[in-house]
């Protein structure tokens, strides 16, 4: 069976857009990261609704966020804060090492794991404020003995048990999101399924920013997968795009995680979910780290609108052939399918 890592290898991305800057070394923005276009700095205030999943009305409050903003945050979700905690240290941990030993797990040009700038680095002329560190399947244990060879277990075994927290918890948030949509119990399986499912840890790092103004952490996008759980870290700095208003912060809300909608569910769903579009921003004076976790079903199974919809507005594919298309295209991806 293809991995979610193996799906990537088809579609390498250039060496120069892979190596992040020694962020530590600089006293302004360089050029190469300075945006020419001043960033609207001027957001609105956060339009996306905190839900407690102990609220009796918890499915129908869901549902409504995820057909208005294609995006919620929950509280009293299950995951313990300790664990949150010690994942954020660990990742802290990670970034704060010199950036040659980082480049030592440097992500390879056809690969999807280890350290480096952001996968949609090369759709955009200017870089990026940011630096990354991706895990699938055994990833974590070859990358940390490099990085750590005497003292790698806690960061893995602190890897795993959060991978296994969100694992749980986004199933748990699909089978309520599927109480409010119209879909097979088959498709609900091939969403869900603890067996066949795929997932990816992205850590994140966006260092504290001398000309904020001009620098962006993350450029707009949407996520591919099926559904994006994430911790802040604390943190104000994730946006939203919202037609006809603007750009939105997201409040770091304590204890909370952000979840959106992936380009696969917006498929599932015939586009009565939509997925929003949102980018990271940068300050001046914290370092902010921020941990997301990507579901997906297996890339060989197939991607299509759920078959309770009469006329489907998007083609049947190979879930892989949809991310492949994603890494070709981009934001074009979604509309290349449209029928």
């Amino acid at each position: 069976m293809t991995s979610l890592s193996e799906a990537y290898r088809n579609d390498p991305i250039t060496d120069n857009h892979i190596t992040p800057l020694d962020f530590d070394s600089l006293d302004k923005v360089p050029e190469s990261h300075l945006w020419t276009q001043p960033l609207n700095n001027d957001v609105l205030d956060s339009l996306i609704p905190v839900i407690d999943l102990k609220d009796p009305n918890a499915v129908n409050l869901i549902g409504q966020a995820c057909e208005t903003w294609g995006m919620f945050q929950v509280i009293n979700h299950g995951v313990p804060s300790e664990l949150v905690k010690k994942v954020e240290f660990e990742s802290r941990r990670l970034f704060a090492l010199p950036s040659d030993e980082k480049c030592k797990v440097l992500r390879p040009s056809n690969g999807a794991t280890g350290y480096g700038s952001a996968r949609i680095s090369p759709f955009f002329d200017k870089c990026m404020w940011h630096e990354g560190f991706t895990i699938m399947g055994g990833s974590c244990v070859d990358d940390a003995k490099v990085l750590w060879p005497h003292d790698y277990q806690t960061f893995c075994d602190t890897m795993d048990a959060y991978e296994k927290q969100m694992k749980l918890l986004t199933r748990n948030l699909l089978l309520m999101i599927f109480e409010t949509l119209d879909v097979t119990q088959e498709e609900i399986n091939w969403a869900t399924s603890a067996h066949d499912s795929q997932g990816a840890l992205q850590l994140n790092s966006y260092p504290s920013c001398p000309n904020p103004s001009q620098a962006l952490g993350l450029a707009p996008h949407t996520d591919s997968l099926i559904l994006t759980l994430l911790h802040q870290g604390g943190v104000n700095g994730l946006e939203i795009f919202v037609e006809g208003l603007g750009w939105s912060q997201v409040e770091a809300v304590e204890g909370a995680f952000v979840v959106n909608v992936g380009d696969l569910l917006h498929i599932l769903s015939n586009a009565k979910l939509p997925v929003i579009c949102h980018r990271a921003m940068v300050n001046r004076s914290k370092h902010r780290i921020s941990v997301a976790y990507f579901h997906g079903p297996a890339v060989e199974s197939r991607l299509a609108p759920s078959s309770k919809f009469q006329s489907p507005c998007f083609k049947s594919m190979l879930v892989k052939d949809y991310l492949s298309l994603k890494s070709k295209h981009f934001s074009k991806a979604l509309s290349l399918i449209r029928i």
